[in-house]
């Protein structure tokens, strides 16, 4: 295929996503929470909605410009272990390889069946050919390269297996928030969505807070309540029960609104219902202090330049890749 008709499989796959008849979307959103509960329908909303951020053809172009696509001659076979703690998040994954020209080679996580299923048969749907390049399989041997997402101990078994083979292994990664204390009350809304989404989930939640002064959680609590429906969803629920015990039992002094619990700690991956904090100095400590940890963390949200949007921390572009490592480029080389 020439890589102007894979584009454009991807292109036609973000129009059957925004033209999803009513009927449609519900049977897929009912199936996809009925599979993992975790995955409700505001979550799955949320996810196709990223993909179709994704999919919009400026978007594709911009991103796309900077490489040489071409017919591949010699497509290699790429095993691609993907996730499953959030909705989709095998997808960016899945769309570079097909766009590379590779064959992607498929173990899907049991979490995330459903939507990445019907994902891969609508965009089958738009040409035929593609049915070459996508595999689904339990085992994932004798691949000619590695793609593996997961946990720091699942990283090891990744790498015992798949190191001597080109590979992009992925560990535990998460999201950090800077707040200066010029924030606004909408400013700590839309950060209440970088936390809450997808419950905390996936690596660009965000799981701690760096904060000018103590002073400012009171009005970060207040202007959460907003999301207090969380507190409701039996999963979230039963660890924001099992967490708050802990840390009554052991005296550990943290804040509490009735959903979340926020907790100071140097560390930066917090227990879903848990948003850890610590008080920086000035940002040149702070950023002393990032440098240090950039390994561990996916993207910093905060006012700035430099900084993720409150709020969109979900919303990835296309160029923006998992770990800051060129999945793109990484398949192109292989050709």
């Amino acid at each position: 295929m020439k890589p102007e008709e894979r584009i454009s499989a991807f292109v036609n796959l973000g129009k059957a996503i925004r033209d999803l008849s009513f009927e449609e979307k519900e049977e897929l959103l009912w199936r996809a929470e009925n599979n993992n509960n975790w995955f409700t329908k505001e979550s799955v909303e949320s996810a196709l909605e990223g993909i179709l951020h994704m999919l919009s053809p400026e978007k594709l172009d911009a991103w796309l410009a900077v490489y040489e696509l071409e017919e591949v001659r010699n497509p290699k076979s790429i095993g691609l272990m993907l996730a499953g703690n959030i909705p989709a998040v095998g997808f960016h994954d899945l769309m570079c390889v097909i766009l590379a020209g590779h064959q992607a080679v498929i173990k899907l996580s049991s979490s995330d069946e459903v939507l990445m299923k019907w994902i891969i048969k609508k965009l089958l749907e738009f040409d035929s050919r593609l049915e070459k390049q996508v595999l689904m399989q339990e085992m994932l041997k004798g691949m000619d390269a590695y793609i593996a997402t997961g946990s720091d101990n699942s990283s090891r078994y990744f790498n015992y297996y798949f190191g001597k083979y080109p590979h992009i292994i992925r560990q535990n990664r998460t999201s950090v928030a800077v707040l200066s204390g010029s924030e606004t009350q909408e400013d700590y809304i839309n950060l209440g969505r970088d936390i809450f989404q997808y419950f905390g989930l996936g690596c660009r939640n965000v799981s701690k807070v760096y904060l000018k002064s103590k002073d400012q959680l009171q009005e970060l609590l207040g202007a959460l309540e907003v999301y207090s429906a969380i507190g409701s969803h039996h999963k979230y629920h039963n660890n924001y029960d099992y967490n708050k015990s802990i840390y009554l039992v052991n005296l550990e002094e943290h804040l509490d609104n009735g959903f979340l619990l926020v907790k100071e700690s140097e560390d930066l991956v917090s227990p879903i219902s848990v948003l850890y904090c610590e008080v920086y100095e000035n940002e040149a400590q702070l950023k002393g202090k990032l440098r240090q940890l950039e390994s561990k963390i996916q993207c910093v949200v905060g006012n700035g330049a430099d900084r993720i949007p409150f709020g969109s921390a979900q919303n990835p572009e296309p160029w923006e890749y998992a770990d800051n490592v060129d999945t793109m480029a990484f398949l192109l080389g292989l050709a």
